[in-house]
Formats: structure tokens, sequence, C-alpha cells
């Protein structure tokens, strides 16, 4: 099989498998303070650093989670309540991933245009109101449109909202830094690193009390309960210490490669994401032909219960029917010119067959 889905999860790298298999052999719980437990904390300490040299943050500002939605979740819980004890309006761009849409019920939505990047213009005009807590992801998971993450920061200071990021999907794939973004927090999520699946981080300045989303025995300076998942947070840390590498030359072999629309072309994209449409072909069914020709991509985000439904992130783009009839083939870090090659050898015998079927 040929995986080009690594946007819903990248194969685990060789530095996180180490990592994690040395973890496991240290045993103990962090919070122990025999030997044992000193030694896992030592490792707990060294992730924590890992993932704080990655981001350009101090250590104390990385909280490890389950994941990139509870991290999202946290984001939420930890920034939305005001000292005054009010709630804060929320402002959600209208391509978020479903981890921001559904943690931010009642939100205000922030248009994007035709490329999927966000209407800095309107944001302007929304943070005029009552003090707000803008969600914008860095890069979509679909599309791999950048948002300009540092433009959006200057508004939200200027109007005195906070900003939360979730880079689940950037994290790892390009160089970035929590200051020279200006956001407030940052979501990251292990597996689409390379690491574990069960793992990921939120990195949030400390804010004075804290009441946590999980209760427990005061874990993560009492933002999250819960002994941590040291095996995994090893994985993540390791995943964090390896260098950015710029996919975007086998991309573009893919896309010169293939006669489809390629969605947001000439936006600022992830170097490993390409959106291809194939008009009047369902996405549904262009995802089993690839797959019965031994290629894995998907169909918009691969956390929905294994269900392909039409793309509100390329619907709130304006698309119409290309909302449908999309895929997303993002590559993993492992991919080679071979297997680009073999995707598109297979995507062109598949659009020719399907398409004169469409006909």
């Amino acid at each position: 099989m040929i995986y080009l889905d690594a946007n819903a999860s990248e194969p685990l790298r060789p530095e996180a498998r180490a990592a994690m298999c040395a973890a496991m052999d240290v045993g103990g719980n962090p919070s122990s303070i025999h030997a044992g437990g000193r030694a896992a904390r030592r490792l707990l300490e060294q992730a924590r650093h890992q993932v704080a040299r990655r981001f350009g943050v101090l250590a104390e500002a990385v909280i490890f989670t389950s994941g990139g939605t509870e991290a999202d979740a946290l984001a939420i819980h930890a920034l939305a309540i005001q000292m005054s004890g009010e709630r804060r309006r929320l402002i959600v761009g209208a391509t978020e991933h479903d981890a921001i849409r559904a943690g931010a019920p009642g939100a205000e939505i922030l248009p994007v245009g035709r490329d999927g990047v966000a209407d800095l213009a309107c944001l302007e005009r929304l943070l005029a109101g009552a003090p707000a807590l803008v969600c914008l992801m860095h890069a979509n998971n679909e599309t791999g449109t950048i948002q300009p993450i540092a433009e959006a920061a200057r508004l939200c200071r200027a109007a005195g909202a906070l900003l939360h990021v979730d880079a689940a999907q950037s994290a790892g794939r390009m160089e970035m830094d929590l200051a020279e973004l200006g956001a407030d927090s940052l979501a990251i999520s292990g597996h689409k690193m390379g690491g574990p699946p069960g793992t990921g981080a939120l990195l949030l300045a400390p804010r004075g009390a804290v009441t946590p989303m999980i209760r427990g025995g005061g874990q993560e300076r009492g933002w999250r309960g819960g002994t941590q998942a040291l095996p995994a947070i090893a994985g993540l840390g390791a995943a964090c210490d390896v260098p950015v590498a710029d996919m975007s030359p086998l991309r573009d072999r893919l896309e010169r490669g293939v006669a489809a629309v390629v969605i947001a072309r000439d936006a600022k994209r992830l170097g490993n994401t390409s959106c291809l449409a194939l008009p009047g072909v369902a996405a549904q069914v262009q995802v089993m032909a690839l797959d019965l020709a031994g290629i894995a991509v998907s169909a918009g985000a691969a956390c929905s219960s294994g269900k392909v439904a039409r793309s509100h992130v390329l619907d709130a783009m304006g698309l119409g029917t290309l909302a449908g009839e999309a895929i997303r083939v993002s590559l993993p870090w492992n991919v080679g010119a071979a297997d680009i090659d073999g995707f598109v050898a297979a995507y062109q015998a598949m659009a020719q067959r399907l398409s004169r079927a469409a006909v």
C-alpha cells in the first residue's frame, strides 16, 4: 500500500519508537518520590523541554494532554473566562476542525475566501464588540492553507482579545515559534508529528488559579489530573527533536502529474498537502477506487467514525459541488518519489474511468 494520509496520522518515527521503548523499560509513576518515580519524572520533564524547545516556550508552559482535541478543549476552557468571571465571546474560523467547532457552541463565525484564508477585515469588525477569544487554526487539515496568524494576533491584541491556535497539522511540518506567532495558546497532536496517538500538548503561559476540566491528583501543575502516559509523551518529545523537512517538491511533482482541480493552489500551503477535486465524481467513490488500487488517501478529516461526508471546509470556501468531489492527499515523512509516481498513475487511470462513467 502507498500511504498518503499523513494528515489523519503520520507513521511512527523511529526516534519516537526508540524513546517509547526506553520509557517502558523505566516504569514507575512520575509522581512517586522513590528512585523509580524520579527516573520516570526525569523522562517526563525531558519530553516537556523537548516540546518547549521546538515551539520557543518555557517548559512550564507545556501541558500534556491526550491529544489535540483535548488540548483545544482545554484552551477554550482556560481562556474563555475573563478575570472578572464573565465569559468571553467566541469567534471561530469557518474552516476550523471539529475539535474547535464542537467545543465552541454559539460562536461567531469568521469567514474565509475561496483560498481558505480568513477574512482579517471581518475579524477586525468582529473584534469591535465585547472581549473575545478567537480560535484560528494554523494550517487547514484538508487544504493545507496556512492562516496569517501573526496578523490576526496583532488585531486581537489591539482589541484586548485572546487568540488560540490549533497547530495539529502544522506542528512538525513547518518551523514555528509561539512568541513570533503572537498567539496566547497553541495545541499540538503527537500522532500528527510522527509520535504516537493518545498524546498531545497545550502550550499555555501560566495563568493564576486553575479550574481543570479533568480533576485528579494535581498533575500537570493542576491543569490536568491523571497519571501521565509516559511512553507516549516520551515519543512526542522525541518527535519534536526531528528537524522539519520540506515536502513541497514532492507535493508539486504530484500536482503536476494529475489532471485535477487543485484546491487553494495559489494559497500559502503546507508542503505535504494537496486537495484534489474531480468534478462529477463523489469523493467517497474516489477514495474507494484508490484504495482498491493500493493507495490510501482520504476525503476530509478522519475524526468522524469512518464516515465520508461533504466537506464543511470546502463549503465555507464557496466551492459549491466541488465540496463533495475532493480528496485529500497528504504526504508522510517517509514518502518517496516512487510513491508519488505510483499515486499519479493510479489517479489518472481512476479519473479516466470514473469521468467516462459520470458522463
